[in-house]
C-alpha cells in the first residue's frame, strides 16, 4: 500500500467516523457520539475513533474562549496535530477551520465531505452536513488532512 493509498483510506474513515455522528446533540465542550458535542469535541471524537487514542485534551475552555483568550489556539492545535494543505485545497476528510472575523482566531471546525458540503456542530444544532457555501468559504482560517498514522 503506497502513502497515497493509506491518505486516502483515513480520508474515508474520517469521513465515515463523521457521517455517523450525524444528529448528535450539541453540548459544549462535549465529544461523545450521540450523546452530546460541539465542533471540536466533533473533531476530537473521529480522531479518537480513527487512532484509538485522544490527541489532547484541550483542558477547559468558555463559550467565548476565542474573544477572549490570546493567540491563535485552535489553529495553533491544528498545526500540531493535522497536515496544513498549503495551497487549501478541500477534500474530503480534511478540517477546515473557520474564523468569523479576520481580525480573530479561528474559533469553529468541522470536516469536508462530499458534494461540496461539512461535517459540523455548533450551538442550537444537532452534528449536521451543511453546504460548504460562500458565507463558510470566506471565513477559513485553515485547511487540514488527518495524518497517516
Amino acid at each position: 500500500m503506497t502513502g497515497t493509498d493509506d491518505a486516502q483510506r483515513i480520508a474515508d474513515a474520517v469521513v465515515a467516523e463523521a457521517v455517523s455522528w450525524i444528529g448528535t446533540p450539541y453540548r459544549h465542550q462535549g465529544a461523545l457520539k450521540g450523546v452530546g458535542c460541539d465542533c471540536l469535541g466533533l473533531v476530537r471524537g473521529v480522531w479518537q475513533a480513527i487512532y484509538g487514542r485522544a490527541a489532547e485534551r484541550p483542558g477547559h475552555y468558555a463559550p467565548d474562549w476565542a474573544e477572549a483568550g490570546g493567540g491563535d489556539p485552535l489553529l495553533d492545535a491544528a498545526r500540531r496535530h493535522l497536515l496544513e494543505r498549503a495551497d487549501g485545497a478541500i477534500m474530503p476528510g480534511d478540517v477546515v477551520l473557520f474564523r468569523w472575523r479576520p481580525h480573530l482566531p479561528a474559533k469553529h471546525c468541522g470536516i469536508a465531505c462530499a458534494g461540496g458540503r461539512f461535517i459540523h456542530a455548533y450551538q442550537g444544532h444537532a452534528v449536521l452536513a451543511s453546504p460548504l457555501a460562500p458565507q463558510w468559504r470566506r471565513r477559513i482560517a485553515g485547511v487540514f488532512a488527518f495524518p497517516e498514522r
